[in-house]
């Protein structure tokens, strides 16, 4: 996500490192270059222009204070100015109807229908929402199917009627059956089309008048850039939309749509999607992005993603097994499993300060764990409960089983066992408050 441009203005900022202080040439050459990266992300020129007119503007009126270097100045600004040009403040989404009404809104491909199964997976789980989804495509039975399709994979109700072509008639009885079944939450998933057309916006915008939703929200695809951002402002046209949902920032994404929608539509993004799983949803947080794109990590939504998927019970047991030395293979899957279920490995080291740099033109794939757990899957349960017990004749079944090479087994080994050794030392003080600490005080004793 972003590197490219994250990439271009650490060097565009990188002209500033080493000089004394700010002066009109050395900022004028900096903010020409910031401007380039961002022409380059596909930002709106006019929005590109502004945007370094007033980066330009605070770091010639401010004078440079004795503990800053220009270069950390300018890169305070740039991320204050970046933090507000996509929204300033992370903003909510409204549920105070019963129901509550979500209309989701976008064109075909931007990923409408899966979002909205992973927007009613994000309320049911984080919210402690009953929620509804409702099909309101008639056009595309297949879309019909995999909102189907989604609701069986997070435990949550479809509605769908295939005999009504009327998506009006559809979404209205969506909602009569939320309300006397007792779901406090209604979202509407809508036909999308390959472009903006007539039809498709008369459709869309019966539907909004006939069911007054508390938040209509548009969908789209981050990698069409700023295509994007066109496409948002003929819908909000239509629809006077509440916010914005970017899909896709996982993928090679130049980021242009995610910094400028803001300023064109003047409507929030809410949330955006990290990946294709259902958990692959976040709250959109300017202050958290601008970190990100400027390369500073952000810790705050990696320890949140931690949370989520921390089990106190399940972590009370390991550190016994570790106090008595019967960490094994099993418990080491186990924890492999919570990290996956964070995210994308390369959005997760994303988040890790620094490590943009160190990571560039390396390909994290999803699967890196998979030959881990291939080489433990093929071990017994006696062997994992008991790692000790790995001699030369089982490295080399494991292996064969594993369809990996005796030396794979040996550095898993090794790995493990260092592991374990530092696992064994964070137990003792210093080592244990820093655990609580990086758990966020979520109850390690």
């Amino acid at each position: 996500m972003f590197d490219n441009l994250s990439e271009k203005l650490d060097k565009a900022l990188h002209v500033l490192k080493g000089h004394g202080q700010i002066t009109e040439i050395n900022v004028a050459e900096t903010t020409k270059e910031v401007r380039r990266a961002l022409l380059d992300a596909d930002v709106n020129f006019k929005i590109a222009k502004e945007f370094t007119n007033r980066v330009k503007e605070k770091a010639l009126g401010q004078n440079v204070l004795t503990i800053l270097q220009p270069g950390q100045l300018m890169v305070k600004i740039v991320k204050d100015e970046l933090t507000e040009l996509m929204g300033g403040e992370t903003e909510g989404i409204d549920l105070s109807g019963n129901p509550s009404i979500i209309l989701m809104s976008g064109l075909q491909g931007s990923g409408k229908t899966t979002f909205s199964g992973k927007l009613a997976n994000f309320l049911k789980t984080k919210k402690s929402k009953n929620p509804l989804l409702v099909a309101c495509d008639v056009y595309r039975p297949a879309a019909i199917d995999q909102l189907h399709v989604v609701g069986e994979q997070i435990n949550v109700e479809v509605y769908s009627d295939r005999e009504n072509n009327d998506p009006v008639a559809i979404a209205q009885a969506g909602i009569a059956k939320a309300k006397s079944e007792g779901f406090d939450v209604v979202i509407i998933d809508t036909a999308g089309r390959l472009a903006v057309d007539e039809k498709m916006m008369d459709e869309i915008s019966n539907i909004h008048k006939s069911i007054q939703p508390q938040e209509t929200l548009f969908v789209v695809d981050s990698m069409t850039g700023q295509d994007a951002v066109n496409t948002a402002k003929a819908f909000n046209d239509i629809l006077n939309f509440d916010g914005v949902i970017l899909t896709k920032l996982d993928g090679d994404t130049r980021g242009g749509a995610a910094i400028s929608i803001k300023s064109v539509v003047d409507k929030p993004i809410k949330f955006i999607g990290t990946g294709e799983k259902m958990e692959a949803i976040d709250v959109f947080h300017p202050d958290r992005m601008a970190d990100r794109i400027l390369g500073m990590g952000d810790v705050i939504s990696l320890v949140e993603r931690a949370q989520d998927q921390f089990d106190e019970e399940e972590a009370r047991k390991i550190q016994k097994k570790i106090a008595k030395n019967k960490f094994g293979f099993d418990d080491f899957l186990s924890q492999i499993q919570q990290v996956k279920k964070m995210g994308n490995l390369k959005d997760l080291m994303g988040m890790i300060p620094g490590a943009g740099k160190t990571l560039k033109g390396l390909d994290i794939d999803d699967d890196a764990f998979k030959h881990i757990e291939a080489i433990i899957h093929s071990m017994t349960p006696d062997e994992r409960s008991n790692p000790s017990r790995l001699d030369v004749s089982r490295k080399k079944r494991i292996a064969k089983g594993s369809g990996r090479d005796v030396k794979e087994v040996n550095q898993l080994m090794k790995q493990f066992d260092q592991m374990r050794k530092m696992m064994k030392m964070m137990q003792g003080g210093g080592g244990k408050k820093m655990m609580q600490m990086m758990g966020g005080g979520l109850g390690l004793k």
